[in-house]
């Protein structure tokens, strides 16, 4: 601290004042003694008060004024500076601050949480929906299927395997009555890309084809079971492999499957 700041601090006239303690004494005591800009200061401050006080108590006794003289002569000591008091309540609203965000941020976190529960919640109920609505209808395909083939009003035809897939085989569930018609293709491969299987309804003499529908969606039917349109005149059955969309007139080349009613 410089020497001006330290005269104008008011330490000099609490140590002329008597007020303060003996470490703070020796303290100020030691910076007269190699200040002298201090301990002319202090000398100074001794004057006004002894000035002061001979105006205002002009009665004193000469003993007084002896104890006032030794109480301004007292030995100089050394100040101690003071650490300033800290603000707690400052501290305690910065933590109270802090614990607040942690508290949003964990509030935050568990609406998060929550929000992606239930949408994860949302769509496992989506994915159940859709597999059960899957699961019934294979339910219903394999009623149907099953309907077919226990039908005794209903003719099956047995396609054979022809030259171009010898292994090849499928069945002609046909009901003269309702005239209607379904294809088990269990046993056909399955078709190439951009191709399909097209059943033929045949009038022998002469051969006569006529298109009677596609086995469209051939991987996605597990029963592999078909129901194309009604025919009331047919004297056998074909299945050839035509091109997507299917063709006016036979693939002799790609018929796979071929029975006789």
């Amino acid at each position: 601290m410089e020497t001006k700041e330290y005269i104008e601090s008011g330490v000099l006239e609490l140590y002329v004042y008597g007020l303060l303690n003996e470490t703070e004494n020796e303290e100020v005591a030691l910076m007269a003694k190699n200040n002298a800009e201090i301990d002319a200061e202090i000398i100074a401050i001794e004057k006004a008060i002894v000035a002061l006080s001979s105006s205002f108590s002009p009665f004193h006794s000469l003993a007084n004024y002896e104890k006032i003289k030794e109480k301004l002569e007292l030995k100089h000591s050394k100040v101690i500076e003071l650490e300033p008091t800290r603000n707690w309540s400052q501290y305690i609203g910065w933590a109270a601050a802090v614990l607040l965000l942690v508290g949003i941020g964990y509030q935050y976190n568990q609406m998060e949480m929550s929000t992606n529960q239930v949408a994860n919640a949302n769509v496992e109920k989506v994915k159940l929906e859709k597999d059960l609505k899957n699961l019934e209808l294979k339910n219903k395909a394999s009623e149907t299927s099953l309907a077919v083939v226990r039908d005794v009003k209903n003719i099956v035809v047995a396609l054979g395997g022809q030259s171009v897939a010898p292994e090849s085989s499928a069945k002609v569930y046909w009901n003269k009555d309702t005239k209607v018609v379904y294809i088990d293709a269990a046993g056909l491969p399955e078709p190439p890309e951009g191709m399909v299987y097209q059943v033929w309804a045949l009038k022998l003499n002469p051969l006569t084809p006529t298109s009677i529908g596609l086995l469209d969606n051939f991987d996605s039917n597990d029963q592999k079971l078909f129901a194309v349109n009604n025919t009331d005149q047919a004297e056998a059955f074909g299945i050839t492999l035509e091109p997507a969309g299917g063709s006016l007139t036979p693939t002799m080349e790609k018929l796979y499957t071929l029975g006789k009613v």
